[in-house]
């Protein structure tokens, strides 16, 4: 079996220290180690987390293999340094059923830069009318434990209501797309004085925050779990903190770009900055960095969404929704979290590894850097600074907002299982 030595690494960010992979585990950790026939990587005081875990990635295949497969959006997440991702269900077909999820999964495996678990779709054809196969894409090769429609809002009380208590059985969660319809027809950026003086379409915050208000709720009197997708509004942080308060049992997630960038940027008109939900006040960008850091926010999950050029070089109206993120997310949450101590990298681990690993029961993820332990780790080059390039990334596409944006933080090397999956930034 293989052997890898990882010298002088910051475990979590704590003191230097040695971490031997031997196979697909962590053999041991400790000072001055050595291994005979081991290869080495001097990691000179770079940081070592657990494999970070996104609970929110489009890797579009089944059907929108132009904007990405499951192979290039794999190659995109260990670029990212992380080791697994959960693939939404909104591919054409729908992954409403057990051979959808299925045709996801065998092929990440077939791919292997990380691990990928695909999320069931709640509705058949996300249409919010009828329950799709939840007990048949659970019981699946995919053993599916999270259902979403993300894109739509599950938007019928009832239906959501009978998604709880149908996922209650075995213990999974339904993890909302929090958007009343009704409040956002025509609505094209968040609703307030920029989109005023815009004169475009207001996406007004209630629209998320009644329909977290109703599912914390029905969570509450089912006795199930929810999860809340791309929180983006301090109301809705201060649902979930009342939640929270009465013990039901919700999590809720935050995207990178939610933590960085504000509506004030849709003054240039340009449509990679158009998101779903949108981007929303300086106010609400501290409200969220606030509440992930008190754990008020349990997670921080990309919303990769990637779309081809021309889905997105056109007017405004027009363009698709959505930002790719699995590329620069560590660096984005380092630039807000990290560098502004409101987090350490153990933090960093919590909220990207550990905590997504739970909700989504990703078993041999998130777990400690500590011997016996799955050697799914990636290295972190915390001092590096530098411009985004999209055109360098393995996603095949280049829908980011920080196109020649300066971030900090890079990831040099991913190990999935002991294998390494990104050597010296290079993908293998």
């Amino acid at each position: 079996m293989s052997k890898t030595l990882i010298r002088g690494a910051k475990v979590l960010g704590g003191e230097p220290q040695d971490v031997l992979i031997d196979g697909g585990t962590i053999a041991e950790v400790g000072a001055g180690l050595s291994a005979e026939g081991a290869e080495v990587v001097e990691a000179d005081g770079k940081v070592l987390l657990p494999g970070l875990v996104d609970l929110h990635t489009h890797l579009r295949e089944p059907g929108r293999e132009d904007s990405e497969t499951v192979l290039t959006g794999t190659r995109a997440a260990a670029s990212g340094g992380f080791t697994t991702v959960f693939a939404m269900a909104n591919t054409f077909p729908v992954a409403d059923t057990a051979g959808v999820v299925e045709q996801v999964w065998r092929l990440g495996k077939e791919h292997g830069y990380c691990d990928v678990q695909p999320i069931g779709a709640v509705t058949v054809g996300l249409d919010g009318r009828k329950l799709a196969e939840l007990g048949a894409m659970h019981e699946s090769a995919a053993g599916v434990t999270v259902f979403s429609d993300d894109g739509k809002c599950v938007h019928d009380a009832v239906i959501m209501r009978r998604a709880l208590e149908y996922v209650k059985a075995f213990g999974g969660v339904i993890a909302q797309h929090a958007q009343e319809p009704r409040l956002t027809e025509g609505a094209q950026m968040n609703e307030g004085i920029v989109s005023a003086e815009l004169g475009l379409g207001g996406w007004p915050a209630v629209a998320e925050e009644s329909i977290i208000a109703r599912d914390v709720l029905l969570a509450e009197h089912v006795g199930s779990r929810v999860h809340i997708c791309h929180l983006s509004t301090a109301g809705s942080v201060e649902i979930v903190r009342w939640a929270k308060s009465r013990g039901i049992a919700v999590t809720a997630e935050v995207t990178p770009h939610h933590l960085l960038l504000t509506d004030e940027l849709v003054r240039t008109y340009n449509p990679v900055y158009k998101v779903n939900p949108p981007l929303r006040t300086e106010r609400d960008v501290m409200a969220l960095r606030e509440a992930l850091a008190d754990g008020t926010i349990d997670i921080v999950a990309t919303d990769h969404a990637p779309h081809p050029h021309e889905d997105k070089d056109c007017e405004w109206a027009a363009a698709a929704m959505g930002m790719v993120g699995l590329e620069t997310a560590l660096s984005v949450v380092q630039e807000t979290m990290v560098d502004t101590g409101l987090l350490d990298w153990a933090g960093v681990a919590d909220r990207m590894s550990v905590k997504p690993a739970q909700i989504g029961q990703a078993t041999g993820h998130g777990r400690p850097v500590s011997a016996g332990e799955p050697a799914n780790l990636t290295l972190v080059d915390t001092a590096y600074r530098g411009l985004v390039e999209p055109a360098g990334f393995a996603s095949r596409s280049r829908n980011t907002p920080y196109e020649g944006r300066e971030l900090p933080g890079r990831v040099t090397h991913t190990w999935l299982r002991g294998k390494a999956t990104l050597v010296d930034g290079k993908l293998t």
